[in-house]
């Protein structure tokens, strides 16, 4: 393959591993745990084992994969590394080509519930061209050969992903670590990018340090929630960044090794980020997530993929001020505060919602897809 080749992809996982998952999980040693703690110490037991038992016993996989090779996928090499994507075309003229970027513990299959109804021909407002990427590190792209894939170096991967593509202008979707890469992209590929809108967004659209006693009283009432979700994130829940932001290669034996632990350090960040209504199978398809969670399995990223936490915290390239109009939809567990957005983003929307989480593709794609829609349709 040469650089500027793009190859069609299909996902094939055989027999022989769908088999070696089933008989790792049957052998999996279980821990000792202290009773009666809920997931307050991480993720119960009792509950895991059973998660388990289904993945090996219940769960169809072939169906997942046979759903996204209904999606035309390709692979071509940038940079020096595969990238993996795939391509939905809408088949309408004035489609908008629209990059969709996962976040971590995220995949491509975040999004199959948005490609209907964003290249709905027939939809109101405006439709899409789809172009979903598997980050470098992670999925179907695979292992880097080289360090130094931060977010602004995927974010120039992606700009000359969209070049060979074809596409003079588009715009960018992304969550998480795709509300990194995101806005980057409006940075670098500026005459390019329409427009950036993002959810579940963090570095950038946070403060930077401590906010003082003085500012907190010019917040409102929900920013003071957000910010006081943050501090509990920052002070309860970052434990995972600090290991993967600094050991990845120690952590990765475990996620290598051990599907069932592969399983505990993602689902523990589903239970997390998801909300708290009902139980965790009311937030989010459990199906679905067992397949977001089969892609880091199958294809052994579970420790690369931590790589882009080490490269995040150990980059030098921090968000600078940015004219590209950008979007928040800010979903009830999202942390993102309008006032310090704006210090480095050119904020057109903004979007506080009651409902959702994290993983809003997953959990709230209705709600995600009118809100794309509805700033992309202000900015034709």
């Amino acid at each position: 393959m040469f650089d500027d080749d793009i190859v069609p992809f299909q996902v094939e996982v055989g027999r022989a591993e769908l088999s070696d998952l089933r008989r790792r999980l049957g052998e999996t040693r279980w821990p000792a745990q202290i009773s009666n703690v809920g997931w307050t110490r991480g993720v119960p037991l009792d509950y895991l084992r059973e998660l388990a038992g289904h993945w090996a016993e219940r769960f169809d996989w072939p169906a997942w994969e046979k759903r996204l090779n209904s999606h035309p996928q390709y692979t071509t090499l940038i940079d020096g590394t595969r990238i993996h994507f795939l391509h939905i075309r809408s088949r309408k003229p004035d489609a908008i080509p629209l990059l969709l970027l996962h976040g971590w513990p995220g995949s491509v299959l975040e999004f199959l519930d948005l490609v209907e109804p964003l290249t709905d021909r027939g939809a109101t407002g405006p439709v899409f061209d789809l172009i979903i990427p598997s980050h470098p590190n992670f999925g179907f792209s695979g292992p880097t050969p080289d360090t130094g894939w931060d977010g602004t170096r995927i974010a120039r991967a992606y700009a000359e992903l969209m070049r060979r593509l074809g596409y003079p202008r588009y715009g960018v979707q992304g969550g998480d670590f795709g509300a990194f890469i995101g806005p980057d992209l409006g940075r670098i590929d500026a005459d390019r990018v329409i427009g950036v809108h993002v959810n579940a967004a963090t570095m950038g659209f946070i403060p930077y340090g401590p906010v003082s006693d003085r500012e907190i009283e010019t917040l409102t009432e929900l920013e003071r929630i957000r910010l006081m979700r943050l501090g509990k994130f920052l002070s309860d829940g970052s434990g995972y960044f600090q290991i993967q932001g600094t050991r990845p290669h120690t952590l990765g034996f475990a996620l290598a090794d051990s599907p069932a632990g592969q399983l505990a350090w993602i689902v523990e960040k589903f239970e997390s980020w998801t909300g708290t209504d009902g139980s965790l199978e009311d937030r989010v398809d459990r199906d679905h997530m067992l397949a977001n969670i089969s892609v880091y399995w199958f294809t052994n990223t579970g420790s690369c993929s931590a790589q882009m936490y080490y490269e995040s915290l150990h980059t030098r390239n921090l968000p600078t001020p940015s004219k590209t109009p950008t979007a928040v939809a800010n979903f009830a567990e999202d942390v993102a505060i309008r006032r310090y957005a704006e210090q480095v983003n050119t904020i057109t929307r903004w979007t506080d919602y009651d409902s959702g989480g994290h993983f809003a593709a997953m959990q709230t794609p209705d709600i995600l897809v009118d809100d794309i829609r509805a700033f992309f349709g202000d900015l034709r």
